[in-house]
């Protein structure tokens, strides 16, 4: 069996999650369009808005990837929890800015503390936390894709 080295997969890992995040490097993403870029000139008003106009708002699909990756965190490092994945998707509606910059900057902080444990990871010893690392750049590249898309239709 050949295995692939821990400081690599790091490496990719770290580089494919600040694409997603921050800075596009062209793995997937095309320039200027990682998530907090695209969050950057969205307006409180713009993130009440439900995306097609029947499903949850943009400030909820952005409360729900900050929910997701501090489960995550919580879960590999306290172990499975009971969480309500529903209750943003029930809750999160028509925001302030003021709750809106609060989203965005908890969307940061949970990205960090991500960072911080794929720092923390001494080795990547299981299919489960392989695919736990790759789960959180797919869950998250899908909820961009639905901000984005919502925010086509917003600005055209």
């Amino acid at each position: 069996m050949s295995t692939i080295d821990s400081e690599l997969f790091t490496n990719a890992l770290r580089s494919l999650l600040d694409e997603t995040f921050d800075n596009v490097q062209g793995y997937y993403l095309d320039r200027g369009t990682s998530f907090f870029e695209t969050l950057a000139d969205v307006s409180a008003a713009e993130a009440s808005i439900p995306v097609g106009g029947k499903c949850a708002t943009l400030a909820a699909q952005v409360k729900h990837v900050a929910f997701y990756l501090d489960v995550v965190d919580k879960s590999v490092r306290e172990g499975n929890r009971r969480v309500d994945w529903g209750e943003i998707w029930r809750t999160v509606s028509v925001v302030s800015p003021e709750e809106w910059e609060a989203i965005k900057a908890e969307l940061r902080a949970s990205y960090d503390r991500i960072l911080q444990l794929i720092d923390d990871m001494p080795a990547w010893t299981s299919e489960a936390q392989i695919g736990g690392a790759i789960g959180v750049i797919v869950h998250t590249a899908y909820h961009l894709g639905e901000v984005r898309q919502a925010l086509c239709t917003l600005k055209p």
